[in-house]
């Protein structure tokens, strides 16, 4: 069967809305794709600005912005679609969403971007809300991203997404298993921004700065780095874990950028070193935004040659995209009525078939 689909994802670095027009194709059990049409759409600093401050809201407000929000994200699938000529080109959409709030040991969590309003702008058929069952059945909600890890990049044994949040899959012989390692762009970014920069280009502020140990230390010290998974972030999880830190420092902005890249590798590496391949050598495939960081793929690499791990960065389509195009997917097996959530992964009840259906 072949699917024609639109995948939408917005992340925790709130730096655009990834869309992505995938073919999936499967036969007999195997999955194949292609990216066919793919952008990232810069937010207003209004939008940015109303998604930051969406769970400060009052309910009225609330539900007025996931409504005019799931507007606009089929505004922008319609311009999307007549830029790339895809009239009769796309069976459905699924949208992730943006979350807002995440709360699963509280048995909530909110990806806003009301799927009915997608819909109704779209007249195509959306699927939405794609976390909200797993949370019900007492998971985590996240990560989601593993069950198209498995379907669709099996060759793998460790797949990390470095967004505003870094997130690990791990394939091993007795099953899949993925949680949030720790926060990521969201902390780079925001050290550059004091530079007066969108973000660390290269990494190449990051180079030329040196370590600050005990800033390091006191980083690897948080109590999240002990918890066994299934566990995840919220934005303002991964924020409490890493700001207090870094933004209280007195040091400067290159040797704080230098501090938290080898943080990341680190935590990277621990959790190599917490779940071992067994294996000669085995592959980690690295996305998101940060895998265009060559210092921070350069440092992930040094730290996992001690685990014969070897890092590999994609074309540059997947490395954008691949969160948008597992969207498409989730989607997919929703509309096939089949477990797009792993329980291995979030703990839940059982593995689960998310996702609300609307019919455009």
């Amino acid at each position: 069967m072949v699917y024609k689909v639109i995948g939408l994802m917005s992340g925790s670095s709130l730096d655009g809305l990834d869309i992505a027009h995938v073919q999936l194709e499967e036969v007999r059990g195997q999955w194949s794709f292609e990216i066919r049409h793919a952008e990232c759409i810069p937010y207003t600093e209004k939008w940015a600005g109303d998604l930051r401050r969406a769970r400060t809201l009052h309910v009225g407000d609330f539900l007025k912005l996931n409504t005019a929000y799931g507007h606009f994200l089929g505004q922008v699938v319609n311009e999307f679609m007549a830029s790339h000529h895809l009239a009769h080109e796309v069976h459905f959409i699924a949208s992730h969403g943006h979350t807002v709030f995440h709360e699963p040991d509280n048995g909530a969590t909110c990806q806003i971007g009301d799927g009915a309003s997608i819909a109704a702008a779209t007249r195509l058929p959306v699927i939405a809300d794609l976390r909200a069952l797993d949370v019900a059945l007492g998971g985590q909600g996240a990560p989601i991203v593993p069950i198209g890890d498995k379907l669709l990049f099996g060759s793998y044994d460790y797949l990390l997404n470095i967004g505003g949040i870094a997130n690990m899959t791990i394939q091993g012989a007795d099953g899949i298993l993925a949680y949030d390692v720790c926060p990521a762009n969201q902390v780079l970014n925001t050290l550059a921004a004091h530079e007066g920069r969108a973000m660390d280009e290269d990494g190449d502020m990051a180079r030329s700065g040196s370590l600050i140990p005990e800033v390091l230390d006191e980083l690897n010290s948080a109590e999240y780095y002990r918890l066994p998974p299934p566990k995840s972030l919220s934005n303002e999880a991964a924020g409490d874990l890493a700001f207090p830190t870094i933004l209280q420092s007195a040091h400067g902005t290159r040797d704080l950028l230098h501090t938290y890249t080898r943080h990341i590798a680190e935590q990277v590496a621990e959790a190599i070193k917490q779940h071992p391949h067994g294996k000669p050598m085995a592959k980690l495939l690295a996305t998101g935004g940060g895998a265009f960081n060559k210092y921070l793929v350069a440092m992930i690499a040094q730290q996992l040659a001690a685990y014969n791990v070897t890092v590999e960065v994609p074309d540059a389509k997947v490395v954008k995209y691949k969160e948008a195009l597992v969207m498409a997917l989730i989607g997919t097996l929703r509309w096939r009525e089949e477990v797009n959530v792993l329980r291995s992964v979030t703990g839940a009840s059982r593995d689960s078939v998310g996702g609300a259906l609307w019919l455009g």
